[in-house]
């Protein structure tokens, strides 16, 4: 008989949640300005917000804090990092930085100008937000499929390879400084990409002489992917799979407050030593120096052993099921979400939930503020406000998907948290045709505003 699954870590420390009422609730919002970042901690019972920095550490992470090296200028700590990822990646040239848009700002201050294009899939928002600051233009060259919510295809972050080599081609090489593949695709819905798609768009940024680089907030995650859906890679061990990922590339981008199981921190690592050479002028510059790079000693410590325990199958065979646990569950309810599920997060679908709210009223975040107020629960909206404006014409851009994320952060919740969660989802379900109104914006900055925006409500 198969005996049931089990965690593979038993707990030492816990925190205590503040269980609110709605009434505090609704008060609390209508203060933050519907404004999901703008809620204290302490007013949020489960926090879902995000899986960046939000993780819990491992007693082997907490030793190797108190060992950190805090030297100016080549840290032990430091050394120790570099060789885990050069170990695990294949690249010998890293680049600490603060978190992962301190690695964008560092390498597209070197590599994008005015007026190059950046091919990728489904580009995050800080990614976008740091080519088109730049002047430059993201090209979305994501497969069809994973604009419909509903249909299953077990890699719905593969690029459209058609897609690809029509930018390639039909553009001078000169525009076109690099493609960026993120693994596992955020705005996708956490989902993965194929070892082949990996493969296959190497081949075409070799034939047109374009580096490729990684997205590799969530690699490992990706990587397991592989491994269950792909049958050549059933046999193979996580870290055999991620080697080969990043083979294919020259180099990669992290915040390493996701995969590598950290609070703060992020690099950039590389194959290229010229490549090196042009990002550290603007790493000292912004960051730091290039062996800390705006992480301290002992938080490049934690993150080496991080890494390395993201890598390991266990680990994450317990962080994914937890998640597909509550979209089980969600699904078993009929609660629209985006199939199949991904590695570090639900998505709501908002179009299905709540076709009722028109989509200039923000439906997305009409349905992440009601979460809020009915459960304490706290997502946060990947659609029209996290879309922003388009930089010329400053109108509002409406994307194909309105989701609201529920990012589970890694070895925090129980699944009596996952259970908690699908209930109150299923409460707003059931009465989803109520809504009809939304949101309208009262304030916002120019650039990246849903961090900072502040609505109304109609």
């Amino acid at each position: 008989m198969e005996l049931p699954y089990a965690e593979p870590y038993k707990i030492k420390t816990v925190e205590k949640i503040y269980r609110s009422t709605r009434e505090q609730r609704e008060k609390w919002i209508r203060e933050a300005k519907y404004n999901l970042f703008k809620l204290k901690s302490s007013q949020v019972f489960i926090d879902l917000l995000t899986d960046s920095g939000t993780g819990a550490m491992s007693d082997e992470q907490w030793a190797e804090m108190m060992r950190g090296d805090e030297s100016y200028a080549g840290s032990r700590s430091y050394e120790l990092l570099r060789d885990t990822v050069e170990r695990i990646t294949g690249y010998p040239h890293l680049i600490p930085t603060h978190q992962g848009r301190g690695a964008e700002n560092v390498l597209f201050s070197a590599l994008v100008k005015e007026g190059d294009l950046i091919p990728g899939n489904m580009h995050f928002d800080t990614t976008k937000a740091h080519i088109e600051f730049r002047k430059g233009i993201p090209v979305d060259c994501t497969i069809d499929e994973a604009y419909d919510t509903e249909h299953y295809h077990p890699f719905k972050g593969n690029v459209d390879l058609n897609k690809l080599e029509k930018v390639l081609k039909e553009n001078p090489r000169e525009k076109i400084p690099f493609v960026i593949l993120t693994v596992t695709c955020n705005t996708a819905g956490g989902q993965p990409v194929s070892m082949e798609n990996i493969r296959q768009v190497s081949g075409l940024c070799r034939k047109y002489g374009v580096p490729l680089y990684f997205d590799a907030a969530r690699f490992a995650e990706n990587a397991y992917f592989i491994k269950k859906r792909e049958r050549a890679y059933k046999d193979k061990s996580i870290k055999e799979i991620v080697r080969e990922m990043f083979d294919y590339g020259d180099g990669m981008l992290m915040s390493a407050k996701k995969d590598g199981l950290v609070n703060i921190g992020g690099f950039i690592a590389l194959r290229n030593l010229e490549t090196y050479r042009k990002a550290i002028v603007y790493s000292i510059m912004f960051e730091g120096f290039i062996t800390y790079g705006g992480m301290a000693g002992r938080d490049m410590g934690a993150l080496a052993v991080g890494l390395d325990e993201a890598t390991e199958f266990d680990y994450l065979e317990s962080r994914v099921e937890q998640v597909h646990y509550l979209g089980r569950r969600l699904m078993e309810l009929d609660v629209p979400v985006q199939q199949p599920i991904g590695g570090h997060a639900i998505y709501l679908d908002a179009n299905r939930f709540v076709p009722t709210i028109p989509r200039e009223q923000f439906r997305a975040q009409a349905l992440a503020v009601e979460l809020y107020i009915v459960g304490g629960v706290r997502g946060v909206e990947i659609g029209t406000i996290m879309a922003d404006r388009d930089p010329v014409t400053r109108k509002n851009r409406y994307p194909k998907l309105e989701l609201v994320r529920l990012a589970i952060p890694r070895r925090v919740y129980t699944d009596n948290h996952m259970n908690y969660v699908a209930e109150v989802l299923k409460q707003i379900y059931d009465t989803r045709h109520e809504a009809k109104t939304g949101y309208r914006i009262v304030y916002e900055p120019p650039i990246l505003r849903h961090f900072t925006v502040e609505l109304e409500k109609i």
